[in-house]
């Protein structure tokens, strides 16, 4: 006789049980599979296709392609459209990265079967012409495409630059002219320039949104003016500073628009001295905030400290700011007179002068900051605590160096956290390394 706790062995007959239990077939779905033997098969082939397509949005590229030859019914789910409507293509040279290439194969099959079901697209390249070329002869083969969002990311210069204009320009129109639903489009560092802009607002003026074409030099104000005086549902915009002009915001100030709620904008210098930042006046900025009085303004500059010249001499309504090179003290002193609608302050060096009065004024007059960050600065820890103490509780995000306080008389830096997390309502420390 069989002790009770005797293991059983899938396909043994064990003596007392019935034919019909015989019969049954355990899988994974079943009502009681909780309780069932965990040493009876499963038949893993018998899933329902919407169970497999929920595994394989979860597996990479590669391991999908693998699975799709375990049967026939795992490779009809491999095939059904709701896999392929997001979908990312690496490109890259073995020899100079080290991303994974997607296999030429399976992107010309996917061309051939799933053109027309890519909605959500994007290209990431290396800093090879060849790999940005590639991405371009895909897009020139998506002519029965729909796609929602197209995003083209380069992870190193110059990539997408070295490409023709005349190519890169020729591969975006087929996506421009046959997808008519574009909503959503990615495109910095690229050749684009005002005949594609004017291709697309053409065919998908009614449903663009969002834009972002940072450091695009063939791109005139013209140009951008052009979308926004056709594109009137949208909501996000990036651009460079230099395409940036008085007209262009009473443009987007417009009564046909509807409200902007993004409007980045990167301040960029490559040679100190060598170009000469135009200064945007007051009332326009003021026609912007007025239509869309939501909208955030966030400007990242990459700027010398003697290019500042032009910017924040007047009321601005900027509300996110990051430097990404040394800011003077007067320039800060600037911000706290004249950006009280600021959100979000980052600042990643200045010098070997205190900034305490600075923070004190931008505490004083941005009575809407909620999140500071400061790398290679320095503030004395008086100096300090009186700003947090000023902007208290609502200051949610504070990342401040450690070697950005200086301890003086009344605070060393052990004592400085417990003030500090007194003032915030939460426990805080200084980092140890930059968090932005």
């Amino acid at each position: 006789m069989k002790r009770a706790g005797q293991k059983v062995v899938a396909g043994t007959e064990v003596p007392g049980t019935s034919q019909t239990s015989k019969r049954q077939k355990t899988n994974l779905y079943d009502p009681g599979f909780g309780e069932s033997d965990p040493c009876t098969l499963m038949d893993w082939g018998s899933l329902p296709h919407h169970v497999i397509l929920r595994v394989f949005q979860f597996l990479t590229l590669v391991d999908r392609a693998r699975a799709s030859s375990v049967c026939r019914r795992w490779n009809e789910v491999f095939h059904i459209p709701d896999l392929w409507r997001r979908f990312e293509f690496e490109l890259s040279q073995p020899a100079t990265s080290y991303l994974k290439s997607t296999h030429p194969d399976l992107i010309q099959q996917i061309i051939k079967r799933h053109a027309d079901h890519l909605q959500y697209v994007s290209f990431k390249v290396d800093s090879s012409t060849e790999s940005a070329e590639a991405a371009c002869d895909i897009l020139s083969q998506l002519v029965n495409c729909s796609i929602k969002t197209l995003g083209l990311i380069s992870t190193a210069k110059p990539s997408f630059m070295n490409v023709s204009k005349a190519h890169f320009a020729s591969a975006l129109t087929v996506v421009f002219v046959n997808s008519k639903s574009l909503s959503s489009i990615k495109i910095d560092d690229t050749p684009l320039d005002d005949p594609s802009l004017k291709v697309l607002v053409a065919n998908n003026s009614d449903t663009l949104k969002l834009l972002k074409m940072s450091s695009c030099p063939h791109v005139s104000p013209a140009g951008i003016l052009c979308v926004a005086d056709q594109c009137h549902g949208l909501k996000e915009l990036a651009l460079n500073y230099y395409i940036l002009s008085d007209e262009l915001l009473l443009a987007l100030s417009s009564e046909k628009h509807v409200d902007l709620e993004h409007l980045r904008i990167d301040v960029v210098s490559e040679n100190p001295g060598q170009v000469q930042f135009h200064t945007i006046k007051k009332q326009s900025w003021d026609a912007l905030v007025k239509h869309s009085p939501k909208v955030n303004i966030v400007m990242y500059f990459f700027l010398y400290e003697d290019e500042f010249d032009a910017f924040f001499r007047e009321e601005t309504p900027v509300t996110h700011l990051y430097f990404g090179r040394a800011v003077s003290k007067a320039m800060l002193g600037r911000i706290g007179m004249n950006c009280p609608r600021l959100i979000e302050l980052v600042v990643c060096a200045n010098g070997l002068q205190p900034l305490d009065d600075e923070l004190i004024q931008i505490a004083e007059r941005c009575k809407n900051l909620t999140a500071m960050g400061l790398g290679e600065c320095e503030v004395t820890c008086r100096g300090f605590i009186e700003f947090v103490k000023m902007c208290g509780g609502r200051l949610t995000q504070l990342s401040i160096m450690e070697e950005v306080l200086i301890p003086d008389s009344d605070y060393s830096l052990d004592r400085l956290h417990l003030e500090v997390s007194k003032h915030l309502g939460r426990m805080w420390f200084p980092d140890m390394m930059p968090t932005w």
